[in-house]
């Protein structure tokens, strides 16, 4: 091989790696267009932490392909580092993309309006649904399902509030609940009046409740006093540990959690645990966002769903403030 020839291949694979530079600059920049186009009520009304992830990726992904653009020749070591860095990209992307929120459908974009009947004001990190009257001392603390809008779950749980209990839905980081294990502390001390707290969640946010639950419910302060799990199960053994009551709300369509999975854990929870099935509600119906990839399809609509997740949910609060 003569020394042009020599320099051809090299040259030309190192050009590639210039084009996959730029190939990944462009697909990142594709990825936060589309995730800001089709979900941008669920990026801009959940925690802003999603929000920043957007705009560190578009501002790298345009520095990437600037770099891929500019610099057709590189050392073995800056290929080294390219390729590396491509691998890295590739799967920063797959992040970027899997994180894309489930955005609030009606009706709970209507639950989220203020009236006489409760008052809802909503921060990066949470939404509190306020009676209109003077709030009972047992108030609720909610954790979402994995990558789910906060305020999906706003008409579901507002006639807890109208009935007279503080709600507080959480904002978990990047739509993971296990990132905001610390938010019901931050709720116990600052609603001070509450002195009782039903930690509640959906799917993944009912598993994280429960470890919430478990925690707080021997504080000397604010316990938690009741765990109300939706279309969700615990992740270890409470049958022993956990004294606060427990409600199990679940749907016999739900194609995620599972009536099988709902009925293993009967031997996780206290033996007084209360289980009670929705006929023909999937898991998706315990909030207001849309289809779920994986889940069953309903035998009832949203709103004979929603009515009796409703019913019941309020029943337990009820039953536990006394």
């Amino acid at each position: 091989m003569s020394a042009p020839e020599a320099h051809t291949a090299p040259d030309r694979s190192r050009g590639l790696l210039s084009w996959v530079l730029v190939a990944l600059g462009a697909a990142g920049v594709l990825v936060v267009a589309w995730a800001c186009l089709t979900e941008w009520g669920g990026v801009v009304h959940g925690h802003p932490a999603y929000l920043i992830w957007l705009a560190v990726t578009a501002a790298a992904s345009i520095v990437t392909s600037l770099i891929g653009w500019r610099g057709r020749r590189h050392s073995l070591l800056r290929a080294i580092v390219g390729i590396v860095a491509i691998a890295l990209g590739i799967g920063w992307l797959a992040a970027t993309a899997w994180l894309r929120p489930h955005t609030a459908l009606e009706p709970a974009l209507t639950a989220m309006r203020s009236d006489d009947t409760a008052t809802v004001t909503e921060s990066p990190t949470e939404i509190v649904l306020t009676p209109a009257g003077v709030a009972d001392g047992t108030g609720v603390f909610f954790q979402p399902g994995a990558l789910v809008d906060g305020r999906a779950y706003a008409a579901v749980l507002r006639p807890i509030a109208e009935a007279g209990h503080i709600v507080v839905i959480a904002k978990p980081p990047l739509g993971i609940a296990f990132l905001a294990l610390g938010a019901l502390d931050d709720a116990r001390t600052r609603f001070s009046d509450v002195t009782g707290w039903i930690v509640a969640g959906h799917s993944l946010g009912g598993t994280v409740a429960a470890i919430e639950a478990d925690e707080r419910d021997a504080a000397a302060t604010a316990p938690a006093v009741g765990l109300m799990f939706f279309a969700s199960y615990p992740a270890s053994d409470l049958s022993e540990s956990l004294t606060a009551r427990v409600l199990s709300l679940s749907g016999s369509a739900d194609g995620l959690s599972t009536p099988e999975k709902i009925e293993a854990s009967r031997a996780n929870l206290p033996a007084d645990a209360e289980f009670v099935q929705v006929d023909g509600a999937s898991h998706a119906q315990f909030g207001a966002y849309g289809l779920q990839a994986g889940d069953g399809t309903p035998t009832i609509t949203d709103e004979e769903a929603r009515t009796q997740i409703s019913s019941e949910a309020l029943l337990f609060v009820q039953e536990v403030a006394g």
